[in-house]
């Protein structure tokens, strides 16, 4: 396989990159057999599926003038020239269905979720990303995303100085023609937040500037319940949740579940 540098917007990058480590396994395919062991089983050939990876490969990025976190710590980019994440990867998520990925700390999970949402800290190097039809390999997180694809980061980003509701009200405004008026915004804000059992207050507090871990993963089911995603990425979002706000946030994937929004759940627990 022959690295390629390309244009790396670091800042972009940094606000992004989730530090999950690496998975090392070599070869230059899966059969079969090894992507049910990872991925599970292919859906039916017979749906028609929203999100595909076809053979997908990819690599740490390189050419940025920064440091990668992981979970072994700081990776400077030469030594990160010469990590492979994962290759040959083949994955079906329908609308309507829910996968559940699992595997130890350091096998890729977070990078592949990554990779879906166009984090140009990696580098895709093989295979195709393609959803509703149409391949989205070389596009911008910001197109995926309003294409209909939605990923609850691991670790969400404090954007001080901003309040949760603005954010909302902009980020759908991203994602229509026109932008939303303040009646039909207010009523789809209140139902979510009925929804996800999030008090009024929340709102005008700025997106996740002194949250607990458990109030940060509830406002990424927020954002994912106004913005109404087909596929939505769940990155580990049951992590650090005590039983109440685990039920809370379970409940709203399976609301949004029964609109047809089909999920990828990233996690440690088979409680999930």
């Amino acid at each position: 396989m022959v690295l390629s540098a390309e244009r790396c917007d670091s800042e972009r990058a940094r606000h992004r990159a989730s530090g999950q480590a690496v998975d090392e396994r070599g070869g230059d395919d899966h059969d079969e057999r090894d992507r049910e062991q990872v991925l599970g089983p292919a859906a039916d050939p017979g749906l028609r599926a929203e999100l595909e990876l076809r053979r997908v490969g990819y690599v740490l990025g390189i050419g940025c003038d920064r440091r990668i976190p992981t979970q072994a710590g700081l990776l400077r980019d030469q030594e990160a020239q010469a990590r492979e994440n994962l290759h040959g990867v083949s994955l079906q998520v329908n609308r309507g269905e829910t996968h559940a990925l699992m595997g130890p700390n350091g096998s890729g999970k977070s990078t592949l979720a990554n990779v879906l949402m166009g984090n140009d800290t990696y580098e895709v190097t093989e295979g195709q990303i393609i959803f509703n039809g149409e391949d989205i390999t070389e596009e911008d997180p910001e197109k995926r995303s309003q294409a209909g694809l939605f990923l609850a980061f691991q670790y969400p980003a404090v954007v001080p100085g901003v309040s949760v509701a603005n954010f909302l009200r902009l980020a759908m405004n991203a994602h229509r023609d026109e932008p939303i008026n303040v009646k039909e915004f207010r009523d789809r804000l209140k139902e979510n937040m009925d929804l996800l059992s999030v008090p009024r207050e929340f709102t005008s507090r700025y997106l996740n500037d002194g949250f607990s871990g458990g109030e940060k993963k509830r406002a990424e089911i927020l954002q994912m319940a106004m913005l109404e995603p087909q596929i939505a990425v769940l990155d580990e979002t049951d992590s650090g949740l005590d039983i109440d706000a685990l039920r809370v946030v379970s409940e709203g994937v399976n609301a949004l579940r029964e609109r047809g929004m089909g999920s990828l759940i990233i996690t440690h627990y088979q409680r999930i």
